[in-house]
């Protein structure tokens, strides 16, 4: 059956570089799927004029204090109202092919997804390279990056939602979680995300970052320590895809 009300949950911190084109292709992309929808900004402990622009942008702002992702989505999609939740990262772009994509899967009994991911902008070599083995090693293993990630209400709430007692790869949890649940699928649309991180990260620091969760598993994503990737103030980037807001 057909989600009633789609409840898009765009988690964001000092995001109003971005945020306002994010929001757009949403509404863009929803209107076009003739859906009913609602979006619910979880503004965490922003200090720019993130809130400002997800208001402007006819979202519903919910602020929070967390600093950590995974208590900042459930905070929002618990504030939401509808029968489908979207979950959509504050740098990121869908389109009407995935939303449709996505809706259709769940339509057909899936419990959740994700989606195929691009990034805007021009990103290191490393990066160009090892983009389609981690794309189609996650389509085969059934993961749904955190950027682009949907499921059912139920779904959701069966799962407990995101696991707040990890700093990052919270999204991997979750869809382990669902995969428990029933159907799980990465649609083949995909989605644009920004390419920043690895952009303003150099591949020696993105590689420590990896030697570390090799060594310290589980035990490493527990702490915001060591995740300055996620929690550090936002570097300068120094050839972004995309700017719209901060103009």
């Amino acid at each position: 059956m057909k989600p009633s009300l789609l409840s898009f949950v765009v988690p964001a911190h000092n995001e109003e570089a971005l945020l306002a084109s994010t929001l757009h292709a949403i509404h863009e992309a929803a209107r076009a799927c003739a859906v009913d929808y609602e979006i619910v900004v979880a503004d965490d402990g922003s200090t720019d004029r993130t809130a400002l622009i997800a208001a402007e942008s006819a979202a519903r702002v919910l602020p929070v204090h967390h600093r950590q992702i995974a208590a900042t989505r459930n905070s929002g999609a618990r504030a939401s109202k509808g029968d489908m939740l979207v979950f959509v990262d504050a740098d990121t772009l869908i389109n009407a092919a995935v939303l449709q994509a996505a809706i259709d899967e769940v339509v057909d009994g899936a419990v959740g997804g994700g989606a195929t991911v691009c990034f805007d902008g021009r990103v290191p070599f490393y990066a160009r390279a090892l983009l389609p083995m981690l794309t189609a090693g996650m389509r085969v293993m059934r993961l749904a990056a955190g950027c682009f990630v949907f499921c059912t209400r139920a779904g959701f709430d069966a799962a407990r939602g995101f696991d707040e007692t990890l700093f990052a790869a919270e999204e991997l949890a979750f869809s382990t979680a669902l995969k428990r649940l029933g159907r799980f699928v990465i649609v083949r649309a995909a989605v644009s995300t920004s390419g920043r991180k690895l952009r303003t990260y150099s591949g020696l620091e993105v590689l420590r970052i990896l030697g570390r969760f090799a060594i310290s598993g589980r035990k490493m994503i527990e702490q915001r320590d060591h995740m300055g990737l996620w929690y550090d103030p936002r570097r300068v980037d120094p050839a972004p895809g995309r700017i719209d807001a901060a103009k």
